[in-house]
């Protein structure tokens, strides 16, 4: 694998002499100010534009911006017409596309696809300022507003679907977002060097329908089209080339939308060509063309991340929307990323599928610095930072051991079934962060926010020490998410004894600092594998363990994951999959989605009825009375009673 171009080696382009802007801009008016007669780049979002690294649109441009490029935003634009898409003028380059931070149909409907009453991403958490699959429509709004211009699309809606996938919304099997977005490339994953690279070579005049050699690039060509003629007139390397000519065909489109089994073979063989070490090229045909992906991206070095967290943010939402409150805005103001990317594979998680299971960190000099903007220059900032964390809070600087063996390895977790021997779990360096960021001048306290992988700090006992010491504040969030073997043998994630023995770890640690702190547990419903007698038995733990849930996730199958593989096909495609392969128990009825979410709040007035009727179908009637070992009581309440009053207010309160 050769050594990816840094990111700060390209030699800027020449619009860099206009300088820093205080904020991108998103109006004729603010490009005049800068003294701009045109974009280079126009980045369009379904969020409202903030000016943070945590938000994808506005890292991308100050990188851009960084590389001399005018880059402007359009954010939230009116997808009804090609207006909006015109406000900022035809840009030089290209629109990049994207649906935000989240994915636009995750942000708008639950998981028994019902529409949300609002969006975080929105000033004032205004919900329907952004469409249904929000890349393709805003693509095809661009080349409506200016034909000419090529279409670049991204962002983790574009990850999850780069090739075909299971649509939970439709429930059918949709085609590659390509096709449907018309768009010239999708990149996917984290796509700093592609974009930057891409960048540079179409301001050198290059067309980017002859930029094929990207990695974490995705496109469409002609059945039959070879890479190898492109690559060579782009200057790649010669075993670059030669990797390219290997590549692996998926099942096509048609064939994945017509057979299950297809689909989960085309699933299992796209998760293990995942490894930017090792991953060869993807081509899955649709119709008469192909879309080709090329391999992952590189990961980033920590210098690289440095890089990118350390250009100049205004850390503060656009002027534009007058001080309306931003509610992710609000959750992650006071906040440092501090890695990113995934090794724990879970098959729920969409982690994986966009940042990869390699951990990229930032220096712990960049990240101290980082807070100490926080604390210099965020309005608000009372002294208390609310998270150091990441996709989880305890990866920090974790790695394989052996870098050879590491970009070979084709495992789809590094901590399932075991914590794989070669990778390093060492919790100093995240130890040291800790201590010194909470050290600095004007720091009160640093809490954890981040989701804690319990099986790698149970292997450092100073860490849990020093977490529950310092960066607990009453609670800490953990995710278990079942308490029965077979379901989390689909999910790939440990079993309930490591569980137990970080409770032990936790309490113990608790004691010791003389606080009072509790374990806040989480777990999901109607997960693919788990049975009507698997969520009794976890119903059953949480009454033995004193736990009575507020808020309960139901599984909500997004594309790409091997969940949603699970859901779809009633397969498993953590082995391989044949006509024989195991069959797995699907949820699906919305009575008995809501039964297993039911069973995780046994305590609820208003589920009684329905946990009564299934566990006298189950032939668990031993269950239903007014004693403590029962799960239910024999009673109802009214409908004006206490307790259902109760539970009503439980409802308003996770809502809020």
């Amino acid at each position: 694998m050769l050594p990816a171009k840094p990111l700060t080696s390209y030699r800027p382009y020449w619009a860099k002499r206009f300088g820093i802007a205080p904020f991108l801009p998103m109006s004729r008016a603010e490009m005049e100010t800068l003294g701009w007669d045109s974009c280079d780049v126009i980045l369009v979002t379904g969020d409202a534009y903030i000016d943070h690294p945590s938000f994808g649109m506005a890292l991308l441009g100050r990188l851009l911006e960084a590389q001399g490029f005018r880059v402007g935003i359009i954010s939230q634009p009116d997808w009804r017409s090609a207006a909006d898409f015109r406000k900022l003028g035809r840009p030089n380059l290209y629109f990049g596309i994207t649906a935000g931070n989240m994915d636009s149909m995750v942000n708008r409907y639950t998981s028994e696809r019902k529409i949300r009453s609002d969006d975080a991403y929105t000033p004032g958490g205004l919900p329907d300022r952004r469409p249904d699959r929000a890349v393709v429509v805003y693509a095809q709004r661009a080349r409506e507003a200016y034909a000419d211009v090529p279409v670049v699309i991204g962002g983790i809606e574009a990850s999850l679907r780069r090739i075909a996938h299971y649509d939970y919304w439709s429930d059918k099997v949709r085609r590659s977002v390509l096709p449907d977005s018309k768009a010239d490339l999708l990149l996917f994953g984290n796509a700093e060097r592609a974009l930057v690279d891409l960048t540079h070579r179409l301001a050198k005049g290059e067309a980017i329908e002859t930029i094929r050699d990207l990695r974490g690039s995705a496109f469409m060509v002609p059945s039959g089209w070879a890479p190898a003629a492109d690559w060579q007139d782009a200057g790649a390397a010669k075993h670059a080339v030669e990797r390219a000519q290997t590549y692996v065909r998926l099942p096509a489109y048609e064939e994945v939308a017509a057979d299950t089994t297809r689909y989960a073979q085309a699933s299992r063989a796209f998760h293990l060509e995942s490894n930017p070490g090792n991953a060869r090229c993807l081509v899955q045909a649709h119709g008469s063309r192909d879309v080709w992906l090329n391999p992952p991206p590189l990961p980033l070095s920590t210098a690289e991340m440095d890089h990118i967290y350390g250009l100049p943010y205004a850390r503060a939402p656009h002027p534009a929307y007058a001080g309306a409150k931003i509610p992710a805005w609000e959750m992650i103001r006071h906040s440092v990323n501090i890695m990113r990317g995934c090794f724990g594979g879970c098959t729920f998680c969409s982690i994986t599928e966009h940042e990869g299971r390699i951990v990229q960190s930032r220096s712990e000099q960049s990240i101290l610095h980082e807070i100490e903007e926080i604390r210099d220059k965020t309005s608000g900032f009372t002294g208390i930072v609310t998270d150091l964390g990441g996709p989880t809070a305890n990866m920090y600087r974790m790695a394989c051991k052996d870098a050879a063996v590491e970009a070979a390895c084709r495992r789809l977790s590094c901590v399932y079934p075991d914590i794989c021997p070669r990778l390093a779990t060492d919790h100093a360096p995240l130890i040291a962060l800790y201590r010194k960021a909470r050290s600095l001048p004007g720091i009160k306290k640093v809490l954890i926010g981040s989701g804690l992988r319990y099986d790698l700090a149970v292997r450092s006992p100073e860490y849990i020490k020093e977490l529950v010491a310092h960066h607990v504040g009453g609670y800490l969030k953990i995710a278990p998410e079942h308490s029965e073997a077979g379901p989390l043998s689909k999910m790939m994630k440990p079993g309930m004894a490591t569980y137990d023995r970080f409770k032990r770890m936790f309490d113990a640690a608790t004691q010791a600092a003389g606080k009072e702190q509790y374990l806040i547990p989480y777990f999901i419903a109607a997960h693919p594998g788990t049975t009507d007698e698997d969520m009794l038995e976890l119903a059953l733990w949480l009454k033995r363990n004193g736990f009575r849930l507020d808020q309960v996730q139901t599984f909500l199958p997004t594309p790409l994951a091997l969940a949603t593989t699970m859901y779809h096909t009633e397969r498993n495609p953590l082995r391989r999959v044949d006509a024989e392969s195991e069959s797995l128990a699907v949820v699906r009825g919305a009575r008995q989605r809501k039964l297993h979410k039911a069973f995780l709040r046994y305590h609820d007035a208003e589920n009684w009825p329905l946990l009564r009727e299934a566990l006298q179908r189950m032939g668990r009637a031993d269950l239903i009375g007014n004693g403590k070992k029962h799960l239910v009581p024999a009673w109802q309440p009214g409908a004006g009673s206490t307790a259902i009053a109760a539970a009503r207010r439980d409802r308003s309160a996770a809502r809020r």
